[in-house]
C-alpha cells in the first residue's frame, strides 16, 4: 500500500537535539539538487554533505554542538544562506544562523494561563515600550501592569528582521527572536517574568508574507503561489503542488513558540490574506496543533485571528463548518467610537458615526452582519448573536488605528478630556474583550508612526514613497510633513514618555482604567460578559437642544444600568428612573460638583445600580 500511495513526510525544520546529545540540522530544498551544511568553529570552516532525505529534504547530524555555534546552508554552485528555519540570527538577516535548541528553565510554579474570560490584552511593541527597546527593558514595568488590571501583554511582531527598527511585520526568519530585542534568551526571561507577575504573553505573528530584505527562503523551495497575491506580494503557497511541507513550517512555527517559549497565544496576523482552499484550511489545522499543546501543558492558550471580515465561520467549531478559532479582532466598535467623538467621515468611517451605531455593536456584537456598507459597496460580515461575546477583541486604539495615520497620532490628540474617558469606558463596561494600546491607559499623546530600517536603502527610499502614495490614495488628508519612515528620529519620536504622576488629567484617566478594570472582575454583567440590552434615546439639554443617550440594560441582573451621554451638551437625567446609586462615573475630578449629579454631563457615562432591583 505504501508503494501504491507514497506519502512523503513533512519533517520540522531547523536544528533539534539527537539522543546522544549531539543535533541534526533539517532542511527542505526541492529547488536544489544536493546541499551542504557550512559550520564556523571560531575562524575554522567545515563544509559538510548533507543527506538526501527524499522529498527535497536533506539532514545531517554532528557530535558537540553548543547553542551558539554558527551554521549556514550552502547551495552547489550557488550562494551561503543563513537557514530559514533559523531559531537564532545573533548578526542580522544576512548572516550565518546559529544554534539555539531551547531549553526553558522550570517555573517556579505551576502557570495555568489565563482564561478567555479573563483577559485584558495590552498590545506593545517591544522597541518603542521602553528607552532601550528589549525584552529585558519590559520586565521592570510587568507588575505596573498588573496593578492596572491587564491580564496579557500583546508583543507585537518579533521575528528577525532587516536593522533594529520596523514595525515587526518586515520579518523574514520565522522561529528567530528579533537579536536587537534580546534574542531568543531575552524572551523566555521575559516570558518567565511575566508569568511570575500573573501576566499571559500573546504574540503576534505574520502568516500571510514575509519581508523583503533577507528572504532568501523561495530559493530553498516552492514557498510562494502565484495564485494569489496579497498587498505585499505573492502569497504564501498553502494549497498548491509541494505546500506540504510549507504548512508543516507554519505549524511548527506556531507550535513553537507556545511549547517551547511558553508564550499563552498567538494573533494571527490579516487572517484574510492567507489563502488557502485545502480541504482542512491551514487556521483550523493550526489551532488543532497548538490545543494539543495546551491540553499537554494544561494551561490556556488562545489563537486569536485580525480580521476585517466580520466572518462567524473563523470562530465557529470545525463541526459547523468553522476553523475554531479563540477569538477574532472585533473593529466596529473602534470605528463607532472612533467617527463619533472625533467626527471623521472618510474611508471607512463613513460607514459609522452615529450613537445607534454604538448602540448595534452593544447589542450584536458587529455593527456589519451582512448589511450594505458604503464604503465597501457591499453586504459586509454575517451575524455572530450565538457566538460568546468575549470571542470578540475590542479597542480604541491599536498600532494599525493610530499607525497608519498619517501622522500616527493617537486619540488623546484629537478628542477632550471627556470624550477620552467615555471612548475608554464603553470600551471597558462592554461584553467583549478589551484590548489596551500601550500608553492609552494615561493618556500618551507621542505618536506611532511607521518606521523601517532597511539596510538596503533603494527600500527605505521605496517605502517612503509607498507610504505617501498609499496615505494619498486613503481616507486621511495629509497635513503637514510625512514623518520618514527610515529616519531614526521618526522612531524615537514613538517611545513611549512613561509620565503620569505630574500630570491630573493624565492620572486621573489612569486611575480610571485601573477602577474599571477591577469593575470587570467584580461586577456580575462584565465579569460574566452578559449581553447588554442597549437603546438610544433623545434627551433635552439645558441649551434647549438634544443630547443622544445610550442607555444599557441587561436581562440577567436588571438593577445594572448604564447611561452615557453620547453628545456635546449636558441633560437631565432620563425621567421615571428609579431610585439608584452610582457606582461609577466618568466625570469624576472633572470640574463636577455635588449639584452635577443631578445632570448627566456632556460625554458622560454613569453606572448606576437601581434599589430594590437584582443583588
Amino acid at each position: 500500500m505504501s508503494d501504491l500511495f507514497p506519502t512523503p513526510t513533512d519533517l520540522a525544520q531547523g536544528v533539534f537535539r539527537t539522543s546522544d546529545g549531539g543535533a541534526e540540522w533539517r532542511i527542505w530544498a526541492p529547488h536544489a539538487k544536493s546541499m551542504s551544511l557550512v559550520i564556523w568553529r571560531g575562524d575554522r570552516e567545515s563544509v559538510l554533505s548533507m543527506k538526501d532525505a527524499d522529498f527535497g529534504y536533506f539532514t545531517h547530524s554532528e557530535h558537540d554542538v553548543e547553542n551558539g555555534l554558527r551554521y549556514a546552508y550552502r547551495f552547489p554552485a550557488g550562494p551561503t544562506r543563513p537557514d530559514p528555519a533559523s531559531r537564532w540570527q545573533p548578526d542580522g538577516v544576512h548572516t550565518p544562523s546559529a544554534v539555539f535548541i531551547p531549553e526553558r528553565p522550570e517555573p517556579k510554579r505551576t502557570w495555568p494561563g489565563v482564561p478567555l474570560r479573563e483577559l485584558v490584552i495590552y498590545e506593545l511593541h517591544v522597541g518603542t515600550f521602553t528607552p532601550s527597546g528589549t525584552f529585558d527593558a519590559i520586565v521592570p514595568r510587568l507588575e505596573q501592569l498588573a496593578e492596572l488590571g491587564v491580564t496579557a501583554i500583546e508583543l507585537l511582531p518579533i521575528a528577525q528582521f532587516p536593522g533594529t527598527r520596523n514595525w515587526g511585520y518586515d520579518g523574514v526568519h520565522l522561529f528567530a527572536a528579533q537579536n536587537s530585542y534580546g534574542g531568543p534568551q531575552g524572551l523566555l526571561r521575559l516570558v518567565e517574568a511575566a508569568h511570575e507577575v500573573g501576566l499571559g504573553v500573546i504574540l503576534d505573528v505574520v502568516y500571510n508574507h514575509l519581508g523583503p530584505e533577507g528572504n532568501y527562503i523561495g530559493e530553498f523551495g516552492p514557498y510562494y503561489s502565484d495564485h494569489y497575491h496579497t498587498p505585499w506580494g505573492n502569497a504564501i503557497n498553502y494549497d498548491g503542488p509541494d505546500s506540504g511541507p510549507v504548512r508543516r513550517l507554519v505549524m511548527d512555527n506556531a507550535v513553537s513558540w507556545v511549547r517551547d517559549f511558553g508564550l499563552d497565544g498567538l494573533r494571527l496576523d490579516a487572517i484574510q490574506t492567507i489563502y488557502d482552499l485545502s480541504a482542512k484550511h491551514l487556521l483550523a489545522e493550526l489551532q488543532e496543533e497548538v490545543q494539543v499543546v495546551a491540553r499537554e501543558q494544561q494551561r490556556h492558550i488562545h489563537v486569536i485571528g485580525e480580521t476585517n471580515q466580520n466572518d462567524s465561520r473563523l470562530i465557529h467549531s470545525p463541526d459547523r463548518g468553522g476553523y475554531g478559532l479563540d477569538g477574532i479582532w472585533a473593529d466596529d466598535l473602534h470605528h463607532s467610537i472612533h467617527a463619533l467623538l472625533t467626527g471623521e467621515r472618510d474611508g471607512y468611517y463613513m460607514d459609522f458615526g452615529q450613537p445607534e451605531h454604538v448602540a448595534k455593536a452593544f447589542n450584536d456584537s458587529l455593527v456589519y452582519d451582512g448589511r450594505y456598507s458604503r464604503y465597501r459597496r457591499a453586504r459586509h460580515g454575517n451575524q455572530v448573536e450565538t457566538i460568546a461575546r468575549e470571542k470578540f477583541i475590542v479597542c480604541i486604539q491599536n498600532h494599525d488605528q493610530v499607525g497608519n495615520r498619517p501622522q500616527g497620532d493617537r486619540l488623546s490628540t484629537l478628542c477632550s478630556e471627556e470624550q477620552q474617558r467615555l471612548a475608554a469606558a464603553l470600551m471597558l463596561i462592554s461584553p467583549f474583550t478589551p484590548m489596551l494600546f500601550m500608553g492609552e491607559e494615561y493618556g500618551e499623546t507621542v505618536p506611532f508612526p511607521f518606521f523601517c530600517s532597511f539596510l538596503d536603502d533603494s527600500l527605505n527610499k521605496a517605502v517612503r514613497r509607498g507610504r505617501r502614495a498609499g496615505i494619498k490614495g486613503s481616507q486621511f488628508r495629509i497635513s503637514g510633513k510625512l514623518p520618514v519612515p527610515a529616519s531614526s528620529e521618526t522612531f524615537e519620536s514613538a517611545k513611549l514618555s512613561w509620565s503620569w504622576d505630574h500630570d491630573p488629567v493624565r492620572s486621573r484617566l489612569r486611575q480610571m482604567y485601573q477602577r474599571l478594570l477591577a469593575a470587570r472582575r467584580l461586577w456580575r454583567p462584565l465579569k460574566e460578559h452578559l449581553r447588554p440590552i442597549a437603546a438610544v434615546f433623545e434627551l433635552p439639554t439645558v441649551d434647549a437642544g438634544a443630547a443622544k443617550v445610550m442607555q444599557l440594560t441587561y436581562e440577567q441582573e436588571a438593577g445594572f444600568v448604564v447611561l452615557a451621554n453620547l453628545s456635546a451638551s449636558n441633560c437631565p437625567l432620563p425621567t421615571g428612573l428609579a431610585e439608584h446609586r452610582m457606582l461609577f462615573t466618568t466625570a469624576d475630578a472633572i470640574d463636577s460638583t455635588p449639584s452635577d449629579r443631578e445632570l448627566l454631563q456632556r460625554y458622560e457615562l454613569r453606572v448606576l445600580h437601581v434599589n430594590g432591583v437584582g443583588n
